[in-house]
């Protein structure tokens, strides 16, 4: 217990050291765990063997899973089915066979090759959707078809488990002590319970067949009965309990049959997906997901086995880097047949390139199951540790790819305007939608451009025109007629392309009205120094009707939260104004006094306001009484 302690403080020290500074290096916060995990592991030698913690921290990675099947749906993955059997069924198939050819031409029984065909066909969950989720880049058509791709993985472990005891060779024996026959693979396998240790390959595959059977009728007849209970008690803190119950006892039920736990506890979250204690569970659970899985990319990064990598660096670096170019070529092919574009075409291919973390789960499976020797389940388990250690380099790669696409183009040309209109809209998301059609529904013109293709599609099936592009590109603002407009709306998704579209249109237009989307209050004051006229804050209104619901409820009434509510808004514009002025981007806030000390003047003044407000409210109210 001393030692686990001391170890987990060494870990959780360096995550706190080095996360923070990778993340301000623009690196992301996997390469920072695994870097920390070298560092303390190999390097310093401070954490001699990780495998215990990681064991422990193997529960972020079952507590994510457990998440994502709470965001599915059984009509969900119903909906993607063409996607999770097409792209996702296609990906595993081409880069299995590729592998099991390959496989079988250096000498490996096909049983091996077929094994190794499976674990080397998964990606990383855990990698690819933190980093998908800290780039904000989960939505874009790449990233949708990223995550359609690894939940047909997650969901393929399931028959890869059953298939594995399937392909075991006959194993030599030894005599016990008590003359009993063992299996030599028992010598070297952790001394833990296993239900499935002394049973033939047929027999484990039911097993497994009947434990996630367990799973899914437990989930579906006694999973509201048991919220039910739980929540008869009145105990926040027993919702806690009940869902750690859930996770640790199916990883446990999991373990037992020999299967994953993170398996076992995506299945269960897809099927309470539709109970009505669902955001209750996400909200318990997400703290310790957070925690544990920084952990885990920790302890891969401390558990490379960097004598066993020097030893044969040239081959372990090269089948490592083989496998992903050979992942990337089947992705890239995929992506370009089911008409990813071409940003969307370099995520999904750079992102899903490397083994995943389901590798370990397989590879210790297949060991025991005598499908692997001991000599190629290490050499396995070193390229799937360095191929994940290579991954956030790969999206490194596609920041420095996307940024080269900007000045190149997309694969699909950007449409011929042939169109000009009063009002120029440029990007057409749900902020940009509602600004259109009010236009259209006032019958007035607007030409509308996205470099969205899916988005402009969908408008065109419903009657709407229109064009797909780059709104940063000067030669389609100018076909769509910003020489002649009186309005440019700027509602694209990205800051800096917002930032610079409105500098560009205010210097080749100093009387154009350019009407921008701002993401929150420093963005504001970039844009008011790049020349907007009219800023709408992403939230701003809908937080004020909110905040003004909130007010009604605790003591006001309606015309007095309206009258705050119209106080708030008018000063709130006043103060923007006053700030930016002051604003100096290469300070924070706190290191710039002037902007401080104006900031809170004006938050005293706009107390004052209200109440005199208020006040001059309740007199009216007197007098006319």
């Amino acid at each position: 217990m001393d030692t686990f302690l001391l170890e987990a403080s060494v870990f959780l020290a360096a995550a706190v050291i080095a996360v923070p500074i990778a993340a301000r290096l623009g690196l992301g916060s996997v390469l920072g765990y695994l870097m920390a995990g070298l560092i303390i592991g190999p390097g310093l030698g401070l954490v001699v063997d990780p495998e215990d913690l990681r064991h422990f921290a193997e529960f972020g990675v079952v507590m994510m899973l457990f998440l994502i099947g709470l965001e599915l749906e059984p009509r969900a993955l119903w909906d993607m089915r063409h996607r999770l059997i097409g792209l996702g069924g296609l990906q595993l198939l081409l880069t299995g066979l590729i592998v099991f050819v390959a496989c079988s031409m250096l000498g490996m029984l096909w049983q091996t090759s077929l094994a190794v065909g499976m674990i080397l066909a998964l990606s990383s969950t855990a990698i690819v959707l933190q980093t998908l989720s800290e780039k904000g880049l989960m939505q874009t058509s790449g990233g949708r078809a990223t995550f359609s791709v690894l939940l047909t993985q997650d969901i393929a472990v399931i028959p890869m488990l059953v298939i594995l005891p399937l392909l075991a060779t006959v194993a030599p024996v030894s005599l016990n002590p008590d003359g009993s026959i063992q299996r030599l693979s028992e010598t070297d396998a952790h001394h833990a319970m296993s239900l499935v240790d002394s049973l033939p390959g047929w027999g484990v595959a039911l097993v497994t067949l009947a434990a996630i059977a367990a799973i899914i009728l437990g989930g579906v007849f006694g999973a509201r009965p048991l919220f039910r209970y739980i929540h008869s008690a009145r105990l926040p803190e027993m919702f806690t309990a009940v869902a750690l119950l859930i996770v640790v006892g199916i990883g446990a039920l999991m373990i037992l049959v020999g299967l994953s736990p993170a398996l076992g506890t995506f299945l269960a979250g897809v099927v309470l997906a539709n109970s009505e204690f669902r955001h209750e569970l996400e909200s318990d659970i997400a703290p310790f997901k957070g925690l544990l899985l920084g952990l885990f990319f920790i302890t891969v990064g401390a558990g490379i086995d960097v004598d066993g990598l020097l030893r044969e660096p040239v081959i372990i670096v090269g089948l490592a880097l083989g496998v992903i170019v050979l992942k990337g070529a089947v992705l890239y092919v995929l992506g370009r047949s089911f008409g990813l574009i071409r940003r969307g075409r370099w995520l999904f291919t750079l992102g899903l390139a490397q083994a995943g973390e389901f590798g370990f789960v397989l590879i210790s499976f297949a060991l025991q199951q005598q499908v692997l020797t001991e000599r190629l389940a290490d050499r396995l388990l070193l390229i799937v540790a360095l191929s994940m250690l290579i991954t956030p380099l790969l999206f490194l790669l596609f920041d420095w790819v996307e940024k080269r696409l900007e000045t190149g183009g997309e694969t699909i040309e950007d449409d011929k305007i042939d169109e000009q209109g009063p009002v120029i809209i440029a990007g057409i998301g749900r902020f940009g939608q509602l600004v259109y059609r009010l236009l259209q529904s006032a019958g007035k013109k607007a030409v509308v451009i996205d470099r969205d293709m899916q988005t402009i599609q969908l408008m065109r099936q419903m009657g709407y025109k229109g064009f797909f592009g780059d709104p940063t590109r000067p030669e389609l603002l100018h076909a769509a007629g910003i020489d002649t407009a009186r309005v440019l709306v700027v509602a694209l998704d990205d800051p800096k392309q917002v930032n610079r579209l409105v500098a560009y249109a205010r210097r080749i237009r100093p009387d154009l009205h350019i009407v921008a989307r701002a993401r929150d209050r420093t963005h504001v004051y970039q844009l008011y120094q790049a020349g907007a006229n009219d800023i709408v804050r992403e939230v701003f209104d809908s937080a004020l009707r909110a905040g003004r619901y909130v007010l009604e409820n605790v003591g006001m009434s309606e015309y007095e939260a309206a009258i705050a509510q119209e106080t708030f808004f008018h000063h709130d514009r006043k103060t923007v104004r006053e700030l930016a002025s002051l604003w100096d981007p290469a300070k924070t806030a706190a290191e710039n006094p002037a902007y401080l000390a104006r900031a809170q003047a004006l938050e005293r003044e706009l107390e004052r306001k209200l109440y005199e407000a208020l006040e001059a409210r309740a007199k009216q109210d007197s007098d006319a009484a």
